[in-house]
């Protein structure tokens, strides 16, 4: 009897693993795909000058603000829909998806009217060089225009990794990646578009990938009635919203970094190159994090849709363990080879043993990080945000910025103690999800 127990609970681990890997690993590619856009468009911007680098550079970081509010609010929609989805009410479902795809819609026509008409104006408040403003202004005007299709493909893509068809996701963000890469290169270098051309090719792929995941939409998932429901949308800005707030103050705690460290005694500039570097290679690390992050919103969704509380704590807690685990393996493969990247990423001596040191104190706190983070997944899955964003925020705001100000700027220390204080703010952000997700107060609150 004991040992048909173990068999049952060893089967139930390994299909709770086998499943979150099976959502993890294309949102893994989906991300590596968008860093690969990303590099594209600084490349291109580059070999145009600096005037047009530090243009792109500008626009693109409010491209992302505009962005946010789609964001969040597929952290709504896929709470939402991830648990209807598993209760089999179709009817349900196709108001549910309707209400968001119509509710992203409305938002992305609005943000991309603001963004064309406000553009001169927004540009002209920004304290910029006189002389990159008449290249944002363009960038600026045709990113927005293409808000809406953005929008509509973000919110796509959370209906889709909700209703179990994630790889038909990553076959649109195929897609849009290669649309994306080649059009940048031909606009930009084939045509008289020039400069416009990166902005343009962004445009385009996000059209194109909005149609592909459109019509999978409409034809595979809203398959019941479909009608707008004020109530659903209610509870998805409901849900959404404080995942909006925690992406602006996570923004704006990074940049905070960047002032603390420009009050360093020595070695300043080659500190902050070596702060970028280190994001840098971070970054890759952080994408198989947040891949399981979402991948657990989807999966407790599912399983609390299914009314299946008990199973869908236990898969929470089994999908962060296969996330750990795959970021300890990054993590190993950064620290072994910290020389080799560093070289690869920077020239200067100083600012190579720099990152080199960065590597090795604030990866320590990666696994951590990355527990807390596909746990908080969890809890967004249940629609318990708000306790997400007081944790992460709080973490960020009252623990990292706070010490690291206090031994930079009061007393005088190093780079070092910024990283370790980086260090103890994720061990304090793991702690607090930990807590919260164990105590299941979440499940209570997380019915449909």
């Amino acid at each position: 009897m004991n040992a048909a127990l173990d068999r049952l609970k060893v089967k139930n681990i390994s299909g709770f693993a086998s499943r979150s890997w099976q959502v993890a690993w294309p949102m893994t590619l989906i991300m590596f795909f968008e860093a690969i856009i990303g590099m594209t468009d600084v490349f291109v911007a580059g070999r145009l000058g600096k005037d047009i680098q530090a243009a792109y550079g500008l626009v693109i970081q409010i491209y992302l603000i505009f962005s946010i509010v789609a964001n969040a609010l597929t952290v709504g929609t896929v709470s939402i829909v991830s648990r209807l989805f598993g209760t089999n009410d179709r009817d349900e479902l196709s108001t549910a998806v309707f209400s968001s795809l119509t509710t992203a819609a409305s938002v992305g026509v609005v943000l991309a009217v603001t963004g064309i008409v406000m553009a001169p104006v927004l540009i002209g408040l920004t304290n910029v060089p006189a002389q990159i403003k008449p290249f944002c202004v363009p960038l600026v005007q045709i990113y927005s225009a293409g808000l809406f299709f953005q929008y509509l493909l973000i919110t796509c893509n959370g209906v889709l990794r909700s209703c179990n068809r994630i790889r038909d996701s990553l076959r649109t963000m195929t897609v849009v990646c290669l649309f994306n890469v080649g059009l940048n290169l031909l606009f930009v270098f084939c045509t008289p578009l020039g400069f416009k051309g990166i902005a343009l090719s962004t445009a385009t792929s996000v059209l194109i990938g909005s149609m592909m995941n459109l019509r999978l939409v409409t034809t595979k998932i809203m398959t019941g009635v479909r009608t707008f429901s004020r109530t659903l949308v209610g509870r998805v800005f409901k849900i959404g919203w404080p995942m909006g707030i925690v992406q602006i103050l996570w923004q704006l705690g990074s940049m905070a970094l960047f002032f603390i460290l420009s009050e360093l005694t020595a070695n300043k500039v080659e500190t902050i190159a070596a702060f970028t570097t280190g994001l840098r290679i971070e970054s890759f690390i952080y994408m198989p994090a947040f891949a399981f992050n979402m991948a657990n919103a989807v999966i407790v969704g599912n399983l609390l849709g299914e009314k299946k509380p008990d199973e869908a704590y236990k898969a929470g807690l089994i999908t962060a363990l296969v996330g750990v685990s795959v970021v300890v393996i990054l993590v190993a493969v950064a620290v072994v080879n910290a020389r080799w990247i560093t070289s690869f990423l920077t020239s200067n001596p100083v600012v190579m043993k720099e990152s080199m040191t960065y590597i090795y104190i604030a990866l320590i706190s990666e696994p951590f990080m990355a527990w807390g983070i596909i746990l908080g997944g969890g809890l967004g899955g249940a629609g318990d945000t708000r306790s997400v964003m007081l944790r992460v925020s709080g973490s960020v705001w009252f623990v990292r910025l706070p010490l690291a100000y206090l031994f930079v700027v009061i007393l005088g220390y190093g780079a070092v103690s910024v990283w370790w204080c980086m260090n103890i703010s994720q061990f304090v952000q793991c702690f607090l999800l930990y807590r919260r997700y164990s105590q299941r107060k979440w499940i209570a609150a997380a019915a449909v």
